[in-house]
């Protein structure tokens, strides 16, 4: 069984590890309680529930969404969802056309943005508009990802070259997450989701390879793969420490093998998003179902730095997606790399 990091480091040995951490949150919250992981209530969802059975019964008018990669895949079943339920979803996609196609095509209130998370630059500009809208962000929603690049691909950020996975996956959403907290903190219970992956587990030994963030010095599709996907759950639960107090929850979550076009370095061919390509595996819309149960699901009020599949929780494996020490230098690293545009 594994508990929040809060909870954990009521532990003598977790408390003298956190109070060695610069800006380590207050570990006293008045008015909010950190929730243990054996309490957190289980939801009677699982493997085969979509996105619109999660929702049946909710209600999101006058709710906010902000999710990246609306045009395809788990972004656009939870934005179609979400949205039918009355939610005012910003959907951004790498082009405005791929955007505005995709948000055209759903009902509900729904703005297309553009934000290719390669581009810091696009980023910042689409935190921008975000913020011009004004509203407070309910929900965020880091969705976007690329999987298993058969080669090794970089880019170029304020003149430091880094794997292109690591970038798309971790670092663009990293920029975006800090550039909108003001609107997301000003919401009433505001909620983030960091869609991660049981890949996290396919991640190199150490984790996270500081030194090795260019891929310059040894490249694997996977291990790149998982070690961004690690960086997921790791953010989520950094950013759990650091804004709890602020009334923010944060979590991330294994959305299930999805029938999407996230597959499709590993098929040769875009996928069927309605049809698994085997057994095991998931439609889109029940994909979906997961992050949308914890950015929406009243039951999880206040419950934060967890990970999550099927719409329940699970516990990590292997010691490195709860390592706070590991969790902190991520952060640190993120934010030295894109200083710039903070």
């Amino acid at each position: 069984m594994t508990h929040s990091r809060r909870y954990f480091i009521k532990s003598s040995a977790g408390l003298a590890l956190m109070s060695a951490l610069p800006g380590c949150a207050s570990l006293s919250t008045p008015g909010r309680t950190p929730v243990a992981f054996a309490d957190i209530p289980r939801s009677e969802y699982g493997f085969a529930t979509t996105a619109d059975e999660v929702l049946a019964d909710i209600d999101l008018s006058g709710k906010t969404v902000l999710i990246t990669g609306c045009n395809s895949g788990l972004g656009y079943q939870s934005m179609r969802a979400m949205a039918a339920k009355g939610a005012h979803v910003i959907g951004t996609a790498r082009t405005q056309e791929k955007a505005d196609t995709a948000c055209k095509s759903v009902q509900g209130m729904t703005t297309p943005l553009v934000c290719e998370l390669t581009n810091m630059d696009s980023v910042v500009a689409c935190a921008d508009a975000v913020n011009k809208i004004g509203a407070p962000i309910d929900i965020l929603i880091c969705n976007a990802g690329v999987m298993a690049l058969p080669k090794l691909e970089q880019v170029d950020v304020s003149g430091v070259m880094l794997e292109r996975q690591f970038v798309i996956n971790h670092l663009g959403h990293y920029l975006l997450t800090r550039k909108v907290l003001p609107q997301v903190q000003a919401a009433d219970t505001p909620r983030i989701v960091m869609v991660s992956s049981l890949g996290y587990t396919l991640a190199p030994e150490g984790g996270i390879q500081f030194d090795n963030l260019s891929g310059d010095n040894g490249y694997q599709a996977f291990k790149n793969y998982g070690q961004t996907k690690l960086a997921n759950i790791l953010f989520a639960k950094e950013l759990d420490r650091r804004y709890f107090d602020a009334g923010i929850s944060s979590n991330a979550i294994h959305p299930g093998l999805v029938s999407t076009n996230l597959g499709r370095y590993i098929t040769g061919r875009m996928p069927d998003p309605n049809k698994p390509l085997r057994k095991g595996q998931k439609t889109a819309v029940q994909g979906a179902s997961t992050q949308v149960y914890v950015g929406t699901d009243p039951r999880l009020e206040g419950v934060s730095g967890f990970y999550f599949e099927d719409c329940n929780p699970v516990a990590t494996k292997g010691g490195y997606a709860d390592d706070p020490a590991l969790a902190l230098k991520l952060w640190d690293v993120s934010e030295e790399l894109v200083q710039a545009y903070l």
